[in-house]
């Protein structure tokens, strides 16, 4: 018997006012003739249909759970002639309504209905963010990825990830929750066929499981096993967009509510001269700056936007694309312009459409994600880009606001406070200013993804230098952004990240003392990704890439590889991964020991490095160069023979080995991580507050100074460079006499007390020396 959802009651009951059709969409026929001559050789799938029923689900579309489908099904036989029964058009009344069968705003309307009116809807408090409850849910987290994990022979990913061994494996690390990354169906639909991803998975089309990575059964296994060891489930949603697939096309079809759900416009026939031609064998084509600019003046869009993301000449020169000519369910042709904030294939969803069918989709898919699957916990992607907004009257010729929209803060509440109601959480992975990122958090999700110190932590080891790090980490203090309230993480699926939106963008004049330098942002935010560049691509490091102007493609280890001057990854001795392991115990001790979450993945744990570009030449020929970082790996070795992932990603080289290898050594990177994440659980340190960032005497040097929950004082002192390094440490918040302590040893270290011209008035300090890449982690008792 299938377990109960986490609201206490099974959503799927047959009703009889549940199993109406989802549209109620032109008559049609339920007995299709055989196709005339020459119409099955066109469609084999046809061929082997006639004569029998068919469902026009399992003919076309991968088998999938029916779970979230009570409604009735027409089954379609075959007898006599008709000419074209199986074109893929919108006057074909079958093709549309296998579409609506297939559609997220389909499923999202039955699972509203189900949910309505019930009394578990009003148990919780849900206006107000609480990031405590959702660390004290799960505080660290293995990032998964499905298309990288090497499972056992047969075995599906997620079984995989709900096997008994790895969450032993875990518990022993101090891991209590998976974010299993994108598992739902996702890439498009051409006809009647699915076309794959073009965005490893982040173009979802459906809530259904991608039998790629298993089914619902296995991931409902995963959640039960999670569950019993105390731990939770971390889902994706994708507010921003989606994939072309059923929504997509009956949008295309001017379908009832469809078109809603996505910022697209019906350019009429009389001015379609104003739109490119769109090659054969697409459907769509990028529309020009000039495209864009000769709508925008005829009133048709709203034209450019604050950034290009993703920027390609030739590929993506706007977030405009025009559609190739589509019918309607009448017959009439339509030509469409439509955003995307990123690639052609990610339509981006209209949160302020009349019909709010966009809204109605996003939140359907969240509500099946929590309340049938059993997640805790969401992952927003792409959350700030939710409203967009033509530039004002007294800005003629400006740019539409498309970041750090009111419109975006107020769509993050309802999603907040929705997931909030039924008992779950969210995180939003939004790299925008910090100003956003804490405007977002104040009613929106619980937790925030670190995009304030992620790149500068790396430019930190990569210079040897932390001054960088230092002042984002006292501009995120200035502005508000609560440390305890982000997910600091290593390497996850994503380029490192160095866009640096807050310099960059809005605070682009703001003045910034860096040394003894001063650099407006926009400055600051050049030198940054300069030194980023020279000091790990290029012929220092040909391993990595640069990422379109995103960022880097690189994994932590190559990083770190790459800071230590290695320029070639074939030459790596013993000598050299024990220098690498300690820089990346380094890294993992930032990320850890500060209030928040920390996050890590497969990638970390095994200590993995770049795939070489031709093994996956295919996939970076568009200049998605990410995939040079997401090679295959196996983390528990229970396929030790496999060179590649079942999604055919080539196999990483490991540094570390296995998980279950390294927890049988007390000198591995997992047994030392798992040595540092105890000490972590054991005082609080995820629930505390970041109270200052002292300067110390050393640039190589990081002081952190944490109020924990029980209220004493922590420090962390780190030391960023592979050299011997020392500090004066002193704080506002020391007082002579106070006494500190090592938190894993619990031995006194040193007594709180004047320095002379290290201490200013009413302040006290203590000397700190650390060893190459070293860290030690203080709690001061008075």
């Amino acid at each position: 018997m299938r377990a109960r959802n986490r609201l206490g009651f099974h959503p799927h009951r047959k009703d009889s006012a549940l199993t109406d059709p989802i549209e109620e969409h032109e008559p049609h026929t339920d007995t299709i003739p055989i196709p005339a001559p020459g119409v099955a050789e066109a469609h084999p799938a046809v061929a082997d249909a006639v004569d029998q029923e068919i469902n026009f689900d399992e003919a076309f579309y991968p088998a999938r759970p029916r779970a979230l489908r009570p409604r009735a099904r027409r089954h379609l036989s075959f007898t006599g002639t008709l000419a074209t029964p199986f074109e893929p058009v919108g006057t074909n009344g079958a093709y549309v309504e296998w579409l609506v069968n297939h559609s997220m705003l389909g499923d999202a309307k039955t699972l509203a209905r189900q949910l309505s009116g019930q009394p578990e809807m009003w148990g919780r408090a849900y206006a107000s963010p609480h990031p405590r409850g959702a660390i004290d849910t799960a505080s660290v987290w293995f990032t998964a990825y499905p298309l990288s994990q090497i499972t056992g022979e047969g075995e599906s990913f997620l079984r995989a990830l709900g096997a008994d061994d790895l969450w032993d494996a875990f518990a022993r690390v101090g891991i209590r929750a998976i974010h299993t990354g994108p598992v739902k169906l996702a890439g498009g639909v051409s006809g009647w066929t699915r076309t794959p991803s073009i965005d490893g998975h982040f173009d979802r089309i459906s809530m259904t499981i991608d039998p790629m990575f298993g089914s619902e059964d296995d991931y409902r296994a995963m959640q039960a096993t999670a569950s019993s060891r105390g731990g939770t489930i971390i889902d994706d949603l994708i507010p921003a967009h989606t994939g072309k697939g059923s929504d997509f096309r009956l949008a295309e079809m001017n379908y009832r509510d469809y078109p809603g759900i996505y910022h697209m416009v019906d350019i009429p026939r009389h001015a379609w001269h104003l739109l490119p031609d769109v090659p054969d064998g697409r459907d769509s084509v990028n529309l020009s700056a000039e495209d864009e600019r000769r709508l925008k003046d005829a009133g048709y869009i709203i034209g450019e936007l604050q950034r290009v993301i993703f920027y390609e000449p030739g590929v993506k020169e706007t977030n405009w694309s025009a559609t190739a000519e589509v019918l309607d369910t009448g017959g009439e042709p339509h030509r469409w312009v439509y955003l995307h904030y990123f690639k052609d294939g990610q339509p981006s969803i209209n949160w302020l459409d009349p019909t709010f069918a966009g809204m109605r989709l996003v939140m359907g898919d969240a509500l099946h994600a929590l309340t049938d699957l059993g997640a805790g916990g969401l992952r927003l992607d792409a959350n700030g880009f939710l409203g967009v907004e033509r530039a004002s009257e007294d800005d003629e010729g400006g740019v539409a606001w498309s970041e750090g929209h009111p419109l975006s803060v107020a769509a993050n509440q309802l999603i907040g406070s929705m997931v909030r109601k039924v008992g779950g959480f969210t995180f939003q992975e939004l790299n925008l200013s910090m100003d956003a990122i804490r405007a977002t958090s104040v009613t929106g999700p619980d937790l925030s993804y670190d995009f304030v110190t992620r790149p500068a932590y790396q430019h930190a080891l990569a210079t040897g230098d932390t001054g960088f790090l230092r002042l984002a980490l006292r501009e995120g203090l200035k502005i508000g952004v609560n440390q305890g309230a982000l997910v600091h993480a290593l390497q996850n699926h994503d380029e490192l990240t160095y866009e640096l939106v807050h310099f960059a963008t809005t605070h682009r004049a703001d003045i910034y003392r860096l040394g003894d330098v001063e650099y407006t942002g926009a400055d600051l935010a050049d030198k940054i990704r300069d030194d980023l560049r020279r000091r790990i691509t290029g012929p220092a490091a040909p391993y990595n890439a640069v990422f379109t102007q995103n960022g880097i493609a690189s994994t932590t280890a190559s990083v770190i590889t790459a800071s230590l001057g290695i320029s070639d990854l074939s030459t790596i001795d013993d000598d050299d991964v024990a220098r690498i392991r300690d820089a990346h115990l380094l890294l993992a001790g930032y990320n850890a020991l500060q209030p928040g979450v920390f996050a890590l993945s497969g990638w970390d744990l095994i200590g993995a490095l770049p795939v070489d570009r031709d093994e996956v030449a295919d996939l970076i020929s568009t200049g998605d160069t990410r995939w040079i970082e997401r090679g295959a790996f196996d983390l528990m070795g229970h396929n030790p023979d496999a060179n590649r992932s079942a999604s055919g990603l080539p196999k990483a080289r490991s540094l570390y080995g296995t998980l279950p290898q390294q927890l049988g050594d007390p000198g591995s990177f997992a047994s030392r991580l798992a040595s540092m994440l105890h000490l972590r659980a054991a005082h609080g340190i995820a629930t505390g507050t970041l109270l200052e960032v002292p300067e110390p005497d050393d640039p190589a040097m990081l002081i952190m100074v944490n109020r924990l929950a029980v209220g004493a004082l922590q420090l962390c002192v780190f030391n960023f460079a592979e050299r011997e390094a020392s500090t004066v440490v002193c704080s506002r918040e020391l007082r002579f006499g106070d006494e500190v302590f090592d938190l894993g040893t619990s031995q006194r270290v040193a007594v709180a007390e004047p320095l002379g011209s290290h201490v200013a008035e009413g302040q006290a300090g203590f000397r700190v020396t650390l060893g190459p890449f070293g860290l030690q982690a203080l709690i001061v008792r008075d």
